[in-house]
C-alpha cells in the first residue's frame, strides 16, 4: 500500500503542513550539545529556509505580504535577507528610499529606508519566519565588484562602520526573529577590523541574537570569522563534493551547529531537481541543523518571481521537512564509519553517495538514496527486537511499507522504482508515524 499525502496548489503536500510550522518561542539559541538550535523553551527548531536576499529593496509591502505567506504555507521557517542592498534591485527601495544619504558614509543613516525594513522584518515575525540578515554584504572577492559592500565598508571606516552596528542594533535589539550574517560570500580579509566594528556596534544594544557569517565559496565560516569569539554557528557554502564538504563541517572542532547556506540554486549552472533535492537530504542527513533552498529569480526578484514560487524545488522541500521531522531528527548522528549502511554505499566522492543517520538511542535509521541502488543495512544497530521498514518517494511525498524484520544480521533493499528514494527504519515497539505523513 502507497500512503499519499494531501493536495496544495495542486501539489501533492503534507496534509499536516500545519504541523510543520509549529510555533517555537524566539530568540533562538544553541542547544546543550552544541549540534542543532533550540527555542527559548529548549525545543528543537530545524532550519527550513529559503534564500529572499533582495527582499527588502525590490518589493512592495504587497509583494512582501505575497512571498512571505506563501514561504509559511510551505513550512519555510527562515530566510536569508540583505538588510541593505547594493546591486540587485538596490541600493534604493521600491518607495525611492535608500539606506544612506552617502553610500560611502555609513554614519548618514536614512530612517526612512530603516522604517520600511523594519516593517518587512515584523511581518517576517508574523509568519514565524527568522531571517538571516546580512547587515553589509560584502560580495564576491572579484576586481572590479559591485554586487557587496566591500570598498564601501573599507571606505567608510571603522568608526562609521561601529556607528552603523550601534544603529542596527539599538533599532533592532527588540526583535526576537533576526539571526546576524555576516560577510556574504567573501572571507574578511582587507576589511577585518571594520566588519568587527559593525559587530561590536551590533552587540553593544542587541545581546541576544545569534550571529553566522557567510565566507568565500569552499572556506570555513568558523576558520574565517571565528576570530575574536562573536560567531555562534557556523555555515556551509559549496559548489564542490557537498556531502564532503557538510561532513568536513559536521567535524570541526570546536563543535558547532550548522546550516547548509548556500549551494546550487534552482534554475542556474545547469542544476537538476535531483541535484537541487539530494543537497537538502545530504545536509540534514550529515549532520547540518538546516538548510536553504535558492532559487532563481526569486533570491533577487526579478521578473517572474511569483511563479517561481510554485517551483518543483519549493515542493520537494515541503517533501524534505515532512520526512525528516517525522522523526526525532536533532538525535541524529552521520553514520560515517559506515556501521549501519554497509553496502551499496555509492562512490565516496559522487553524485550518488548515499547518507545515512542513526539517532542516539537506535530507535530510527534514515538513509537517502539519490540513485535506485541495493543497499545492505545491519539491523543489529536498530534497536529493540523488530524493525519496521518505510520507503519515502522525495519526488511526491508518498510513503509505502518495506516490511518487517528481525534486528539481526544485513538486510538487503532494493528501491521500489527508479529515482532517488528515502529509506526508514525504526524499532517496531514504538509504532512510530508513516514517514511524512
Amino acid at each position: 500500500m502507497v500512503y499519499h499525502s494531501a493536495t496544495l496548489g495542486g501539489r501533492s503536500l503534507d496534509p499536516g503542513w500545519s504541523r510543520l510550522t509549529v510555533s517555537f518561542k524566539l530568540p533562538l539559541k544553541i542547544s546543550p550539545n552544541r549540534r542543532h538550535l533550540v527555542d527559548q523553551v529548549g525545543h528543537p527548531v530545524l532550519i527550513h529556509g529559503d534564500t529572499a536576499w533582495s527582499l527588502i529593496s525590490a518589493l512592495t509591502k504587497e509583494e512582501v505580504e505575497q512571498y512571505l505567506a506563501n514561504r509559511a504555507e510551505k513550512g519555510f521557517n527562515a530566510i536569508i535577507v540583505n538588510l541593505v542592498e547594493h546591486k540587485f534591485n538596490g541600493p534604493t527601495n521600491r518607495y525611492g528610499e535608500a539606506p544612506f544619504r552617502n553610500l560611502v558614509d555609513f554614519s548618514t543613516t536614512n530612517d526612512q529606508y530603516f522604517e520600511y525594513a523594519d516593517w518587512v522584518l515584523q511581518r517576517a515575525a508574523f509568519y514565524g519566519i527568522v531571517v538571516f540578515l546580512a547587515p553589509l554584504y560584502l560580495g564576491l572577492d572579484n576586481k572590479p565588484n559591485d554586487e557587496g559592500w566591500f570598498h564601501e565598508v573599507r571606505l567608510s571606516g571603522m568608526a562609521r562602520g561601529y556607528y552603523f552596528g550601534r544603529y542596527i542594533g539599538k533599532r533592532y535589539a527588540g526583535f526576537d526573529n533576526i539571526i546576524w550574517l555576516m560577510g556574504g560570500d567573501r572571507n574578511p580579509a582587507g576589511v577585518i577590523e571594520e566588519e568587527y566594528s559593525v559587530v561590536q556596534g551590533i552587540k553593544d544594544f542587541d545581546t541576544h541574537s545569534l550571529f553566522t557569517a557567510s565566507p568565500e565559496l569552499e572556506q570555513s565560516t568558523l576558520e574565517t570569522y571565528g576570530w575574536r569569539g562573536w560567531l555562534d554557528f557556523n555555515s556551509t557554502y559549496t559548489y564542490a563534493i557537498v556531502h564532503k564538504t557538510l561532513l568536513d563541517d559536521y567535524n570541526r572542532r570546536p563543535v558547532m551547529p550548522f546550516v547548509l547556506l548556500s549551494t546550487s540554486y534552482e534554475n542556474e549552472h545547469n542544476a537538476s531537481a535531483l541535484q537541487i533535492r539530494r543537497q537538502g537530504y545530504w545536509a540534514l542527513l550529515c549532520g547540518a541543523c538546516g538548510q536553504f533552498l535558492g532559487n532563481y529569480p526569486i533570491w533577487l526578484f526579478n521578473p517572474g518571481w511569483e511563479s517561481a514560487l510554485e517551483s518543483p524545488g519549493a515542493y520537494d522541500r515541503v517533501y524534505l521537512k515532512a520526512f525528516i521531522t517525522s522523526r526525532p531528527w536533532h538525535q541524529l548522528v552521520p553514520d560515517q564509519q559506515h556501521r549501519v549502511v554497509t553496502g551499496g554505499l555509492g562512490e565516496s566522492n559522487g553524485l550518488d553517495s548515499l547518507a545515512a543517520a542513526i539517532t542516539t538511542d537506535g530507535n530510527t535509521v534514515m538513509v537517502y538514496l539519490p540513485t535506485a541502488q541495493e543497499v545492505t543495512i545491519d539491523l543489529s544497530r536498530i534497536a529493540g527486537s523488530q524493525a519496521c521498514a518505510w520507503w519515502f518517494n522525495p519526488r511526491t511525498g508518498d510513503a509505502q511499507p518495506a516490511g518487517e524484520y528481525s534486528t539481526s544480521g544485513l538486510q538487503q533493499f532494493s528501491p521500489p522504482t527508479e529515482g532517488d528514494w528515502g529509506l526508514v527504519l525504526d524499532n517496531a515497539a514504538l509504532k512510530l508515524p508513516i514517514p511524512g505523513l
